[in-house]
């Protein structure tokens, strides 16, 4: 039976997230039920509920999810009702070329895990759809998700903690130890260390970087990037950047990630390159802005910079998400140290301020009070 739930929606862009009461449908094929038992926020949700990127509106956002489940699926063969599950916003068929090459995060049919438009929706209210953003809709008491993006993870490691593998650290740690990839002995240089960066410092440490450099605003990012594995950190309040990484590496780094966001934060990341070193762009930048790549640097070509952009850590779930539960357990991986503070579902909005006013890492939502 269809059961109602909280969940906050946004109703429309630059809409507030507003508690209401949803219904959320059984789940059909290879759809899965799962209770939300700790949602985290990701800056992701948050452009997506502030500026037009083409989702469906009004929408539930969430994307982070751990939880566990209650009900699968006629057709699922990867979780049972008990598991507990990591769910990300990856989606994947597991049948194109792509996916049987292990490069889950670029396939290209990613729609067919969502419902069919003639089948009832997901989520809906007073018979009305409602969009599951990212296929999870994860600010909800329960997500009802195609196993394809689930991942089970053990029963010890705390949700809260564990929610963190299904964006933020994924991304991170993959852009270190798959899209780039660092090698040991290099240099890198991680512009922004909230969650994502804190975790790319992780990743260039377990890949064997030499040369660690965390640069931001935030003493306490600074600190928290000493825990996480950097050798070195640059206080841009009190710093020109891009001088203080030349000087510490004077031939320019080997990487830079950039985890900002912005135009100017590029330009930096760009300017502390080695001859032929790379940039990798993890963070969403706004619509409409843009790089003024020929104009801010235009012997590019002869510096022979590479420029990538960093979907998801070139993440594959079924073989990254498990690895990085494994670290956690191990003690090689601080989690927790990622968990900035436990919030109610009533509190995203005031959550995600004090995330833009510098608050490091990530708040989770435990609590579905609302």
């Amino acid at each position: 039976m269809p059961r109602t739930m909280k969940a906050a929606v946004v109703e429309s862009v630059g809409a507030p997230f507003a508690v209401t009461e949803l219904t959320i449908d059984d789940p059909i094929g290879q759809e899965v039920l799962v209770e939300v038992r700790a949602s985290g926020l990701c800056h992701s949700d948050l452009h997506i509920a502030t500026q037009d990127y083409g989702y469906p509106m009004p929408i539930v956002l969430g994307h982070e999810l751990a939880g566990v489940v209650v009900a699968v699926g006629d057709a699922v063969t990867s979780v049972r009702v008990g598991d507990h599950v990591v769910g990300s916003l990856i989606q994947f068929c597991g049948r194109c070329t792509t996916c049987l090459r292990g490069l889950t995060h670029q396939c290209r049919n990613g729609a067919s895990l969502v419902r069919d438009p003639s089948l009832p929706p997901r989520l809906s209210r007073d018979g009305a759809s409602v969009f599951p953003g990212m296929g999870l809709g994860a600010f909800a008491e329960f997500s009802l998700v195609h196993e394809h993006q689930l991942v089970v993870v053990p029963d010890a490691l705390p949700l809260p903690a564990a929610c963190l593998l299904g964006c933020g650290v994924i991304t991170g740690m993959g852009a270190a130890l798959n899209s780039s990839p660092v090698r040991p002995g290099e240099s890198i240089a991680i512009i922004g260390v909230g969650g994502v960066g804190l975790s790319a410092v992780a990743g260039a440490r377990l890949a064997g970087a030499e040369t660690i450099i965390a640069v931001d605003l935030n003493p306490r990012a600074l600190e928290l990037a000493g825990r996480f594995g950097a050798t070195h950190t640059v206080d841009a309040r009190e710093a020109d950047a891009v001088a203080a990484v030349l000087e510490l590496v004077p031939e320019g780094v080997d990487h830079a990630f950039e985890v900002v966001g912005t135009p100017a934060t590029t330009y930096q990341g760009m300017a502390m390159l080695r001859l032929g070193g790379t940039i990798s762009l993890i963070a969403l930048h706004a619509p409409g802005s843009a790089i003024e790549l020929v104009d801010i640097f235009p012997n590019y070509i002869m510096r022979q910079m590479t420029i990538r952009a960093v979907n998801m850590g070139s993440t594959n779930l079924r073989r990254d998400i498990p690895l990085y539960a494994r670290l956690a357990l191990d003690g090689r991986l601080d989690l927790g140290a990622l968990v900035a503070r436990e919030i109610d579902l009533g509190e995203v909005d005031a959550a995600y301020a004090a995330l833009g006013s510098g608050q490091v890492a990530r708040s989770v939502i435990t609590s579905f009070a609302g």
